[in-house]
């Protein structure tokens, strides 16, 4: 029988179950526990934390769930490969080395890849000439002046590969490819060529169908109602075999479903043009993917072929793009939605009295058919409406006065406000997302490994 690794994904961002990832471990019949936490504008967050204190900068969930498996993940073998690492992998390291020593566990080797993060080198590549085009617009990211907050690279899956060699039990790093994270334990385990685009693709396919964790089990899928027990998803696994077809299951005893419509939902998820997903390792087609059903909660991918990886790594950045507030309010009653149209009129009228205009104002009235308007009906008269208020302007301070006016409603508005949610609005940065292209040759990783 040829040999098959086996890969679970037990998170789908930073936010996802606490639970998922311990219960694969408990269940057992694995070979990787991969764990993706980061979001396009995560690593802002990120790098924000950091700037306050050196030590973090890091998915501190992570260090948490180490708390629970280290002793299981040590005596079973399982190997586990996450971007938890941040703008930070060797603090985050050094944090899961602690628990290690606080639990007496010996012999655990720990990996770092770092190099993704280019933040400190912008001026670099601006003295270069580079212009770092926001793929969206075509904007160069040094045409006008920006607050940057990070700059990030999709490094090269062999990267982490190159960790695995060194026999870590855990690899960390930062910002890598989603998929990548259950290709390097493929590449590591078959010894697949830098340049066997069919496998690459195959791996890379494995690795988006598992890295939104319950995606493709049951969870956000269309025909919910025919999802038995959801409260108890499984989390995907990945068989995989060393010619690059594959199986994709769950635990037996955990709810959710897997099947070629489960699989194939969350294989168009972010998926851009089918025919040339493009990574750092690979460019795969996802027309070439093949899916068909092998056995209750068992899907089988085959065919998938694949090209050569492009000159290029994606940066994904993120930059300052003013201030946001929102506030909320709950009117019931008769003509509840006019009392909230009443109520959203007042508030702009008063700040534009004061003298405040923004860049940006927007009124919400939940319950009036407001996520689906001019598709479905709205009720006739609805006996209560949430009204969500915000604004957007590059004024912090202009924000914050628009924070006032929520809580006056409540005596100087109409009968019938019932709630105000959340206290006093108050402004929050506005994170923008800033892709563009580097060339490869300008990046390079470091690997660094200590054990215990």
């Amino acid at each position: 029988m040829s040999k098959l690794v086996r890969i679970a994904n037990g998170q789908g961002f930073w936010g996802d179950s606490i639970d998922a990832p311990v219960r694969l471990v408990e269940a057992g019949g694995i070979d990787y526990l991969t764990l993706d936490y980061l979001a396009e504008v995560t690593l802002s967050i990120m790098q924000k934390q950091r700037r306050k204190d050196p030590n973090l900068g890091y998915a501190t969930d992570f260090v948490d769930l180490m708390k629970r498996v280290l002793p299981q993940l040590k005596a079973t073998g399982i190997r586990v490969v996450a971007n938890a690492g941040g703008v930070n992998p060797e603090a985050c390291r050094a944090a899961v080395l602690e628990v290690a020593r606080q639990l007496g566990i010996t012999g655990l080797k720990v990996a770092t890849v770092t190099g993704d993060d280019v933040l400190a080198r912008l001026p670099e590549f601006e003295a270069k000439g580079l212009k770092l085009a926001n793929m969206d617009t075509g904007e160069g990211l040094f045409d006008a002046p920006r607050t940057i907050l990070s700059a990030n690279v999709y490094l090269q899956t062999q990267a982490m590969v190159e960790a695995l060699d060194t026999g870590a039990d855990i690899v960390l790093t930062g910002r890598c490819t989603d998929p990548g994270l259950t290709l390097a334990p493929l590449i590591h385990e078959f010894k697949w060529a830098p340049e066997d685009w069919n496998r690459l693709a195959a791996g890379t396919v494995a690795g988006h169908i598992l890295e939104c964790g319950a995606q493709s089990t049951g969870g956000n899928f269309s025909r919910w109602w025919e999802v038995p027990e959801l409260w108890n998803v499984g989390y995907p696994i990945a068989e995989v075999a060393e010619d690059g077809t594959f199986v994709i299951t769950k635990h037996a005893g955990t709810g959710g479903l897997v099947t070629v419509d489960t699989v194939s939902e969350q294989l168009v998820y972010e998926m851009g043009d089918p025919e040339n997903y493009i990574t750092p390792d690979v460019v795969a087609d996802f027309t070439s993917i093949h899916l068909e059903p092998a056995g209750p909660d068992r899907v089988r991918v085959s065919g998938i072929t694949g090209k050569p990886r492009t000159p290029f790594l994606k940066v994904s950045g993120a930059y300052l793009k003013g201030y946001k507030a929102t506030g909320q309010l709950t009117l019931c009653g008769p003509r509840a939605l006019e009392k909230a149209q009443l109520c959203a009129d007042i508030v702009w009228k008063r700040l534009k009295a004061a003298g405040f205009d923004y860049e940006h104002t927007d009124a919400e009235f939940l319950g009036a058919s407001t996520v689906h308007a001019g598709i479905a009906p709205a009720p006739a008269d609805p006996a209560e409406i949430v009204l969500r208020l915000s604004v957007k302007d590059p004024d912090r301070k202009k924000v914050e006065r628009f924070g006032r006016e929520i809580a006056p409603l409540v005596t100087a508005g109409p009968a019938g406000v019932t709630g105000f949610a959340g206290g006093r609005p108050k402004a929050q940065e506005i994170v923008a997302y800033w892709p563009a292209l580097l060339p490869r040759e300008l990046v390079t990783w470091r690997v660094s490994v200590e054990e215990i």
